[in-house]
């Protein structure tokens, strides 16, 4: 299943960084700056590329002794806060140095607001923060987008209807303070609102992360995964409709396709190994990427993840954002959902300053199968995996292919009669093994089943077999 992601960083990593000094990626800030100080860094790199600033260190990289830590990951949340719309960041992190601890946070490349402190709109160049010329004030106007619909206000949604437990279990994965008051945490995170004339009020975001019952609020918040028997669909069908959380949706998705996807070995030379028909991370990270960033305002139309038997197609409603294209998918980052990636992020499902492309394409590649095929629909945008079951089936002997975890030889028979007919029922069943009663022949074919060589449609007396 999908893992939880640690500190990003150590001594280790950090120290050549800091140890080269500030450049337009990053910021070396001493324990005593104010927070609008910070502030004004953090917004100059979020209208800029992106990069790190790390807290509690000399103008030479040098940590500084007996900092407060805790005051200085205070002082990033205030920070945040101060620029217009509030930066929606990852968690800030505490690094421990021989000399002392610092403070690093992390602002991603292609956040989709221009941010403003009082009316100053500030870049990062030469390692230094400066105001934004008109005409690159105008320009990245064009390029970034509005207020987004995850961070709007959900009509007729109260903080009761947000999940305390999950809340908490998410503080205490990003190790927040005992005492820190949870609402204004989730209003740093881009979770809930407040208003002058009102209680906080979760944004669609907060519910999609942390709602009780997300779907009650935003009707298309779901993942509907079917794997077709065939190349094409067909009545032939396993459906799940998955819902609930995020979080809780990318688990149940990267189960279903575990699941459904065949599994065997391949021939490399005179070695044999054990494979999967999709790799895994190549999976895990087309699953992410659309529920990361779809477009939730888009009514009556989920994510889809169709399984076929040479494909996997995931489908994500909402056409690529900002100045994101086809052409440039690889180099160019862009968050239409800041609020969503930055809670994925801290729970370890997504790599902020790098969302994975490149990784998929180089994973598909070692398999040995062809790219990821990247479309634009007219309102969506799909992901196209091409399978390796084909493969995985024919490097095997048949000895081999039928007999892996087959303990007798009416399932040897089963087996081959749906490789020729494409399917069995409990009466074809019966009629190839006359003389065993009607529950060893269930048995059997449940036993298939949970050994992953035939998958089961329908119920009952509609009950079917196919080859998985």
């Amino acid at each position: 299943m999908i893992t939880r992601r640690q500190s990003n960083f150590n001594e280790e990593t950090l120290n050549p960084l800091i140890k080269e000094g500030a450049s337009d990626r990053l910021a070396l800030l001493a324990a005593k700056n104010s927070a609008r100080s910070v502030a004004e860094t953090l917004a100059a790199m979020a209208n800029a590329d992106g990069g790190l600033a790390v807290l509690g260190v000399t103008h030479s990289g040098t940590p500084q002794k007996n900092i407060d830590s805790k005051l200085l990951l205070q002082m990033v949340a205030e920070a945040s806060l101060l620029s217009d719309p509030p930066l929606i960041l990852p968690s800030a992190q505490t690094v421990l140095f021989r000399e002392g601890e610092v403070v690093v946070v992390e602002v991603p490349a292609g956040l989709p607001h221009v941010y403003s402190l009082q009316g100053s709109y500030l870049t990062r160049t030469a390692g230094q923060n400066r105001p934004l010329t008109t005409p690159e004030l105008r320009r990245l106007l064009l390029v970034r987008g509005d207020r987004g619909y995850e961070s709007q206000p959900v009509d007729g949604a109260t903080l009761s209807d947000l999940d305390n437990g999950k809340i908490n279990r998410y503080l205490d994965h990003i190790a927040a303070p005992p005492d820190a008051n949870p609402v204004q945490m989730l209003q740093a995170r881009g979770c809930v609102v407040n208003s002058p004339e009102a209680e906080p009020t979760p944004t669609a975001a907060g519910l999609l992360l942390f709602g009780r019952d997300p779907h009650r609020f935003i009707r298309s918040s779901e993942i509907i995964c079917v794997r077709y028997a065939g190349e094409s669909m067909s009545d032939e069908f396993v459906r799940q409709d998955i819902s609930g959380t995020l979080p809780d949706q990318l688990r149940q998705a990267e189960a279903f396709v575990t699941a459904n996807m065949r599994r065997g070995m391949r021939i490399t030379g005179l070695s044999r190994q054990d494979s999967t028909e999709y790799p895994l991370p190549v999976v895990r990270e087309a699953i992410v990427n659309a529920v990361a960033h779809r477009d939730y305002s888009i009514r009556g139309e989920g994510i889809r993840l169709l399984m076929f038997g040479d494909r996997l197609e995931v489908y994500s409603p909402g056409r690529l954002p900002g100045h994101v294209t086809l052409a440039n998918l690889k180099e160019e980052r862009y968050s239409r959902n800041e609020a969503i990636v930055a809670i994925l992020s801290d729970l370890g499902y997504i790599e902020r300053l790098g969302y994975g492309i490149d990784r998929m394409i180089a994973a598909m590649n070692e398999a040995g199968l062809p790219d990821p095929k990247f479309e634009e629909t007219t309102a969506g945008f799909r992901v196209t995996l091409f399978s390796a079951g084909n493969d995985l089936v024919s490097a095997q002997p048949q000895s081999q292919r039928w007999h892996h975890g087959v303990h007798n030889e009416r399932q040897e028979m089963a087996l081959a009669f749906v490789r020729e007919h494409g399917r069995i029922t409990n009466g074809d069943y019966q009629e190839l093994v006359p003389e065993v009663s009607e529950e060893t022949i269930r048995r059997d074919l449940a036993d298939l089943v949970e050994k992953n060589l035939l998958i089961r449609i329908g119920a009952k007396k509609a009950t079917y077999y196919i080859l998985k």
